[in-house]
């Protein structure tokens, strides 16, 4: 009896579930396979005081329409929330408020005529319509030219050095382009920025999504990582998992490039194995607190300060209420750094005593009891390099092994990773491979004489 053709997808993050809706939608056999205990990827949760909290901070923009859309069609758009949010910056041991354009005016360590240079620099960069054009020129090439020298130092390298490091001079002004792009068209009506947050956290959307994907006929196996791919004369069969192999017409990999790689290796072309490795990413630790006072009333601040090792503090129940948490004030510590860097490595019971002083120089007031509990999470694959031309960089859906596709955060250009578009590339493969799998089924069914 001959069978319906079955897609597997690697990854139950938002990008494989979202393909797996697709599939399961049009009645087309589909299982996914997630090496953790939970879906959601990086939007993965714990429990704080009986509520689930993302590992990695969370929210989404008012112009964020394809995870507007998905929540919409779940028909969760009640638990869709609202609110202006505060935006700060941290420099010369002082808290600076740039949540506005009148801020923006207010602030200090710029001349008046550099502070107009930023303002305008974010609607001259809203202006730009055609970012190929800005692929030949670095972030700090671009910045600079838009406001100024003086600018470019005081607000913009130590971001781009305290995210990327070692690689913030590579960084492409189309990266930064978009960051500026989302943040301005993300605004209320007095300029103040607006963020979407989803009740309940974004696991439980991702949880929402599962559901809809099982209760559709769709396989979810947690807990089960791929070991290998089964490829027979050039085309995917299937996946082996560590209780024997999965049969397959078509497999959807939507892991960091380095790890598909490792699996396509032995059965794809050395250069294109390569070519998927030649897109470098950084990890990332996240440190959650859990306190009993605020530290400030900002929810995002930036922190241009070179002596200070995280690139912000979040303070999350600035946007969602604390009472959400049972009154516990949340705040995120974050860091994108190499693999290799000592603070990665660090045992999680010292990470906390190495924040500590940092945050007392920040914060004078703050002390050791104000914690009520500290998480750390990590994330080795969490931001790719993206440097001058990386269009030329990244790989085709299609790949030389027939069958299996790539949907990854590294493949989102020009746009950057975030949930949004995480969503929009899942349904985008999804269906290309059902119909794939549509017209292959209709051939199985229908034998051609």
């Amino acid at each position: 009896m001959q069978h319906a053709p079955r897609t597997i997808v690697i990854g139950a993050g938002f990008t494989g579930l979202c393909a797996a809706l697709e599939l399961a939608r049009r009645g087309l056999p589909v299982t996914v396979l997630e090496s953790e205990p939970d879906v959601g990827g990086l939007a993965g949760s714990f429990e704080v005081n009986g509520e689930r909290l993302e590992r990695f901070y969370h929210h989404w923009f008012t112009n964020d329409r394809h995870v507007g859309d998905l929540v919409e069609e779940l028909g969760e758009r009640d638990r869709i929330v609202y609110r202006p949010t505060r935006t700060g910056m941290y420099f010369a041991n002082r808290i600076f408020r740039l949540s506005s354009p009148s801020d923006v005016l207010k602030f200090t360590p710029l001349s008046f005529a550099d502070r107009v240079r930023l303002g305008l620099l974010a609607l001259r960069a809203r202006a730009v319509k055609d970012w190929r054009a800005l692929e030949g020129e670095t972030a700090e090439e671009w910045l600079i030219r838009l406001g100024g020298e003086r600018v470019y130092q005081v607000v913009w390298q130590p971001l781009l050095e305290g995210k990327f490091g070692p690689y913030a001079s590579q960084v492409s002004a189309v990266w930064f382009w978009n960051k500026l792009k989302l943040r301005g068209g993300s605004r209320g009506s007095n300029g103040a920025e607006m963020l979407a947050y989803y009740r309940g956290g974004f696991a439980a959307l991702a949880d929402r999504l599962a559901e809809e994907v099982t209760a559709l006929g769709g396989d979810l196996r947690l807990s089960t990582p791929v070991r290998g791919l089964v490829v027979e004369d050039g085309s995917v069969r299937g996946v082996e998992i560590d209780d024997g192999v999965i049969d397959a017409d078509a497999v959807i990999a939507t892991p960091a490039l380095p790890i598909v790689a490792d699996l396509a290796a032995p059965h794809a072309p050395e250069e294109w194995v390569a070519s998927l490795r030649r897109i470098e990413y950084l990890a990332n630790i996240c440190i959650v607190l859990e306190l009993d006072r605020s530290l400030s009333d900002t929810y995002w601040l930036n922190v241009n300060d070179p002596g200070f090792p995280f690139v912000g503090v979040i303070e999350h129940t600035n946007f969602e209420p604390a009472a959400t948490y049972g009154n516990r004030r949340i705040v995120y510590l974050s860091k994108y750094l190499p693999e290799t860097a000592e603070l990665f490595r660090m045992p999680d019971e010292q990470v906390l005593d190495y924040c500590i002083p940092h945050l007392q120089r920040m914060f004078p007031t703050f002390g050791r009891e104000w914690v009520l509990g500290a998480h750390v999470w990590r994330a080795r694959y969490s931001q790719p390099i993206v440097g001058r031309h990386y269009s030329r960089l990244i790989p085709s859906t299609a790949t030389p092994i027939a069958g299996l596709f790539l949907s990854t955060m590294a493949q989102i250009y020009p746009e950057d990773r975030g949930t949004n578009y995480a969503i929009r590339d899942g349904r985008r493969i999804g269906i290309t491979v059902a119909a794939a799998m549509q017209r292959l089924g209709q051939e199985i069914l229908v034998p051609t004489r």
